[in-house]
C-alpha cells in the first residue's frame, strides 16, 4: 500500500520497480486500460539518437573529397 503525498507524488513499491526494471531516472507512462490506470517504462533513449540519420547519403568518398 501506497500513499499519496501533498505533492500527488506516490512511491513504486520495491517489487513493481524491480519487475519493470526500473531505475532513478527513468521515464515512465500511465494509462487507461478498461478503468484501471497502468504504469509502463519509456523505452530509454540512447544518447545518440538524435543524431540518427544526420549523416544519410553521405559516403566516406564524399567526406574525402570536400576535406581534402
Amino acid at each position: 500500500m501506497t500513499t499519496l503525498t501533498q505533492k500527488s507524488q506516490v512511491t513504486i513499491p520495491k517489487q513493481f520497480r524491480l519487475a519493470l526494471g526500473l531505475r532513478p531516472g527513468d521515464d515512465v507512462d500511465f494509462e487507461w486500460d478498461n478503468g484501471q490506470v497502468v504504469l509502463r517504462k519509456k523505452a530509454r533513449k540512447l544518447p545518440f539518437d538524435k543524431w540518427r540519420g544526420v549523416l544519410k547519403g553521405y559516403t566516406s568518398k564524399k567526406f574525402n573529397e570536400e576535406f581534402r
